[in-house]
């Protein structure tokens, strides 16, 4: 086929699209209509408030909202952001107007548009992200107390200083010369602001729809006419007389210094107002936006354009609008339509509305800037660093700001950010306590060779041959920290003592008095959670890992330890320790449907990656030895297949421990009668005769869907697979229209339903069906073999032993404790018959049922 279609041939189109050779016409969304009417009527009083605040001509307000909605909403990366003149660039031209005076500001502007032109082209726009959030809401909130100082001024009837100082020296001789009328307007136009939100009834709605900043300054204005007041009012002279950019005189240092404050604060506050109108539109309700993400690059550079044609024609620097932006997403934008048609309507009020215009007291249009200037100091931002312990850094940025500038105040910020996160990295607290003859010593942060000196003093507190229990709570530890605590250990273990190092990130662990065989963590490295070894009991003799699931898995929380205090997602997360099979979808409703498809597969590979990071190399000697030697499991463990039953986890076993054969119902067909199907069949004769298993339990579970299929389906007819394994159930439900005396029971209560006494009664019966297999029947006569029945409840997190099975109807399941013989129940720990043919293998199974069913304690001394 060829790679060019003839002139002649028909291409197909989409069946909405437009015809082919038509160019489709502009068209506007309602939602955008209507969207850009609302900012609009925001960002008119508030660009000539803020040319007001700067001292520039009031025109240089208009022709930056204009071209900020014209060329920022046509060229930048994000759509639905309204760019203008911004309050948080007040202080800043404010600053250049005053040294260079206003033509040469506009040719600063000019520069710094070219200057985010270079930065846009090097695609270093998510570097601004870098900048600590608290350094950014202190920088606005030292430019909102130097703002709402100034205007302060003008509200009462006077002028401004330039310096916040001098504002505030001169504010007591303002007060002491107020002008009534000023002063009248100003208490109108805050009234209006403060209340019109909050008007109540169905017709408070509707007029809420009104923005609240053109009902201030209209409603100022119509006073003022009525009544005649005498006081400043706008004045905008002819376009024909507006000043464009000139270019900037005076040392190139200084003039350098100003073009890259301004750089700065119009990139800064552009890129995270494009990132905060991501969320807005994120949360917005109704179906899925059609805008995408922003292109934090491309806004770079649409808002240098919109700051070369600003600065060109004479207007403010341009930045994004935090209250614009948030109005035009609210009022329910889709384009960037609505930008651009808001930047429409300025330049028709700048050409056909200044008559109307000029009416408006600079009273209003200051009581109006100095409210957004208080706005800027947010109590929900100071929250929100006090929680995060970055009170500093936003006090030195706002103080920076307020007394030294806006520059400098950044870098001050940013100075105080750099030496708080320094101390963060480098501040551990080493703290040691004795608790019930066991000497706690508790590290706390990041342990390096700083905290070494202090480290030791805590260790050599712990007498010779105590228990010692060292807390690591950190994600790092460094070579010479790693070399002090591993010289410790060996010294104090010499002497007779024990070490046991242990925590949510400790990644080492040792409980015996020698050095341990398991593995250590290479030094100078990041401690992941998953690669903790667990805190509990040691290993019995001959297995170097304790336990194959709590090594993937990381630490049981102790006492000392609490949940809470671990790396758990929210407050009320409940998955732990297996936060790193379940990826915390049980702490999640919205979350917790299974993945399908594609993404089950790359659930699984995700899992597979974790193991090969974390604990592969903490199992891999083990597995090495298992290899050479092969498996020589104690214990064949037959249960369910039900996904909730994790055997290592309810058993404490590792590698090499359990041979386990699960199917549907735990079942165990009758010789000859399996019907083709002799894995069962097969499992129990290698585990008996070639394995030399002593042990054989058969384990049942709670809510078991093959039980209450066996329920729910007894006269069904069908010759489907399920169908046809359910008949090896058969006996179990005749075993349930039975005798009820002969009903196996749980200790201490009844079976909560039928499916429960189902439950129980198939583990009897398929203990029945094990005696009838050679190989078991044989083994059972010499001595050498044990079954045993056990039930798992899944909601209770409860396991319970068939115990009393030798006489005929008398059969309970009991509790296993958390306590006592390592969980073996009462009325079996000294049966002469179990002492007769070795307790070994149900010590075995029963000390991993004791470690799963016991409550977190603190670490017992050991002898």
């Amino acid at each position: 086929m060829s790679a060019c279609a003839s002139p002649h041939t028909q291409h197909p189109h989409p069946p909405h699209g437009p015809a082919p050779g038509r160019r489709p016409r502009f068209a506007v969304a309602g939602a955008d209509l209507s969207a850009s009417v609302a900012v609009f009527l925001i960002a008119l009083p508030l660009s000539l408030g803020i040319a007001l605040a700067t001292g520039a001509p009031l025109q240089a307000g208009l022709v930056a909202a204009a071209v900020g909605g014209l060329v920022a909403g046509r060229l930048g990366g994000c759509p639905l952001q309204v760019s203008g003149p911004a309050a948080g660039l007040t202080v800043v031209t404010a600053d250049l107007i005053h040294h260079y005076g206003w033509r040469a500001t506009c040719g600063i502007t000019v520069l710094a548009g070219l200057a985010q032109l270079a930065l846009g082209c090097l695609r270093v726009a998510r570097g601004a992200l870098a900048v600590s959030p608290a350094v950014v809401h202190g920088m606005l909130a030292g430019i909102g107390i130097t703002i709402a100082v100034a205007q302060l001024h003008i509200v009462l009837g006077g002028s401004p200083d330039s310096s916040v100082l001098a504002n505030l020296r001169a504010l007591p001789a303002q007060l002491a010369h107020l002008h009534p009328a000023a002063v009248s307007m100003s208490v109108l136009a805050l009234a209006l602001l403060l209340a019109w939100p909050r008007l109540p009834g169905r017709a408070g709605r509707m007029l809420r729809h009104v923005p609240a900043a053109l009902v201030a300054v209209a409603g100022a204005t119509a006073t003022a006419s009525l009544t005649g007041l005498a006081l400043p009012r706008v004045d905008l002279p002819s376009w024909r007389s507006h000043a464009v950019a000139g270019l900037p005189e005076g040392p190139a240092l200084g003039l350098a210094a100003a073009v890259l404050t301004t750089t700065l604060v119009c990139s800064v506050q552009s890129l995270l107002g494009a990132v905060a109108v991501d969320k807005l539109v994120a949360a917005r309700p109704g179906p899925a936006p059609r805008v995408g993400r922003s292109g934090l690059d491309r806004e770079l550079l649409g808002q240098g354009a919109a700051n070369i044609v600003s600065g060109a024609l004479g207007g403010l620097p341009v930045a994004g609008v935090a209250v614009r932006s948030t109005a035009n997403v609210n009022s329910g934008a889709v384009s960037r339509n609505s930008t651009m048609l808001h930047g429409v309507l300025v330049v028709v009020a700048a050409l056909l509305m200044v008559p109307a215009l000029e009416e408006i007291p600079l009273a209003s249009l200051a009581a109006l800037v100095m409210a957004v200037g208080i706005q800027m100091v947010s109590l929900h931002h100071i929250r929100t660093v006090t929680r995060h312990r970055e009170v500093p850094v936003y006090a030195a940025a706002a103080l920076g700001v307020v007394l030294l500038g806006v520059l400098q105040g950044v870098l001050l910020g940013v100075a105080v950010a750099v030496a708080v996160a320094l101390h963060r990295l480098a501040r551990t607290r080493i703290t040691h306590e004795e608790k019930e003859g066991i000497h706690h010593v508790r590290i706390r942060g990041q342990l390096t060779f700083l905290a070494v000196p202090r480290l030791s003093r805590s260790l050599h507190l712990v007498p010779q041959g105590a228990h010692a229990v060292v807390e690591l709570d950190g994600s790092f530890i460094d070579h010479a920290a790693y070399e002090s605590l591993q010289d410790w250990r060996s010294s104090h273990t010499a002497r007779g003592g024990t070490a046991e190092l242990s925590g949510r990130r400790a990644g080492i662990r040792t409980a015996e008095q020698a050095t341990p065989t398991g593995p250590c963590l290479p030094t100078g490295q990041d401690l992941p959670i998953e690669s903790a070894l667990p805190t509990g009991p040691p290993p019995p003799t001959g297995s170097p890992l304790p336990n194959a699931s709590a090594l993937a898995t990381g630490p049981t929380p102790t006492a000392e330890q609490h949940p809470s205090t671990g790396p758990t997602p929210s407050t009320g997360c409940r998955c732990r320790p297996w936060t790193p099979w379940r990826d915390h979808r049980a702490c999640f409703p919205e979350i917790v449907a299974a993945p399908t498809g594609r993404k089950a597969g790359r659930e699984l590979v995700r899992g597979i990656g974790a193991f090969q990071r974390h604990t592969a190399p903490l199992v891999r000697e083990e597995l090495a030895r298992l290899a050479r030697e092969g498996q020589r499991p104690t214990q064949l463990f037959l249960t369910c297949a039900d996904s909730r039953l994790v055997t290592s986890m309810i058993t404490a076993s590792g590698p090499g421990d359990l041979f386990v054969v699960r199917n549907i119902g735990n079942l165990v067909p009758m010789p000859g009668e399996e019907r083709g199907d002799e894995s069962v069949a097969a499992a129990v004769e290698y585990a008996v005769e070639v394995l030399g298993v002593r042990s054989v339990t058969v384990c049942g579970h709670s809510g078991c869907g093959a039980m209450q299929a066996l329920l729910t389906a007894a006269d069904e007819d069908g010759d489907t697979p399920p169908r046809r394994w359910l008949r090896h159930g058969l006996p179990s439900l005749a075993r349930l229209a039975g005798d009820r005396r002969a009903w196996p029971r749980l200790a201490g209560r009844a079976p909560a339903d039928a499916v429960e006494q189902l439950c129980l009664i198939n583990v009897v019966q398929q203990l029945e069906h094990l005696r009838e297999h050679g190989p078991v029947a044989r083994a059972l006569a010499g001595g050498g073999l044990e079954l045993h029945g056990m039930y798992f409840h899944v909601g209770e997190a409860q396991a319970y032993l068939l115990a009393g099975n030798e006489r005929e109807g008398d059969d309970v399941f009991e509790h296993v404790r958390g306590s006592g013989m390592d969980g073996v129940p009462e009325r079996e720990a000294h049966s002469p018959a179990r002492e007769a043919h070795g307790a070994a293998p149900e010590k075995d199974l029963t000390t991993g049922l004791n470690q799963f069913c016991q409550p977190p304690l603190s670490p017992s001394p050991r002898v």
